[in-house]
């Protein structure tokens, strides 16, 4: 998990590059044309094209629309957005996803982690600071994303035990690049430089490869456990925020942004010690 979130932060930030030339359905397929490379090369290894069949077919395609839907927001994020900003609202999912573990996947929550989600949630308002005029438009776009990525990881979690994260990964994938493809008529499209293809490559691998590590994570452990772990995207990507774009959080949303990640760290700590006794 913590691998994987390096790897999709570094993604994103390339990712957020891109928004200036591209807009999101054109990113999504260009970019998920290299995506299957790490799969088809994980899937020869594991037998074929065998490897990628599916047990749970409905599952897989819940869990494949959901994906899809995160990936478009992200990148709908990152345009009206700074990349940290962006991260910390949408790194709410993991606090949405301990909310999401009792009623959804019968995993207990207790009230102290209950108190961590409203928590969490305070965060992200500190960081949005609504005003009399109501919370901007933009900020809907990362809690919209937020959302989906919690309800995605619930599908996940609920396909452990059958399908390989390779199988999950290669479906999820396959239809974000079908929406990224039937985006392009109507939003347009225009043909990548040379460099631009080259951005492209990097962010499909490591977009690909992130999110095998992260489902192999849910697959293997409670949400609650994994999730605080992605937190540790925020150090990268308020550093790759302030070297590239010269992104300077306020003191608003770092306070914001530090309850965000208190609320998950003692998540964790509670299911470490649950697990302990």
């Amino acid at each position: 998990m913590i691998v994987g979130g390096l790897l999709l932060t570094t993604q994103d930030g390339i990712t957020k590059w891109l928004t200036a030339d591209f807009q999101p359905g054109e990113i999504m397929f260009y970019r998920g044309l290299f995506t299957f490379v790490p799969i088809i090369i994980i899937a020869a290894r594991a037998g074929g094209f065998r490897a990628l069949a599916t047990r749970n077919l409905k599952g897989t395609l819940i869990r494949a629309i959901l994906g899809a839907g995160t990936s478009i927001f992200v990148v709908v994020s990152f345009i009206y957005l700074p990349l940290a900003d962006a991260l910390a609202i949408i790194f709410l999912s993991p606090i949405m996803l301990t909310a999401m573990s009792g009623p959804m996947l019968g995993e207990p929550v207790g009230w102290r982690r209950w108190l961590a989600v409203f928590i969490g949630f305070a965060g992200v308002m500190m960081m949005v600071k609504p005003s009399a005029e109501g919370i901007p438009y933009y900020y809907f776009f990362p809690l919209f994303t937020a959302l989906l990525s919690a309800l995605r990881d619930v599908a996940t979690r609920r396909l452990r035990g059958g399908d390989s994260s390779v199988s999950i990964l290669f479906y999820s994938m396959l239809a974000g690049i079908l929406a990224g493809a039937i985006s392009m008529p109507m939003f347009g499209a225009h043909w990548p430089s040379p460099a631009q293809w080259g951005l492209f490559a990097v962010a499909g691998i490591l977009n690909s490869v992130s999110h095998l590590l992260t489902i192999q994570a849910l697959l293997l452990a409670p949400g609650g456990t994994m999730a605080p772990f992605r937190y540790l995207s925020l150090v990268w990507a308020a550093v790759m925020g302030y070297a590239i774009w010269g992104d300077v959080p306020d003191s608003w949303k770092l306070a914001g942004a530090a309850l965000v990640v208190g609320a998950g760290l003692f998540i964790l700590y509670r299911e470490m010690r649950g697990r302990k006794l």
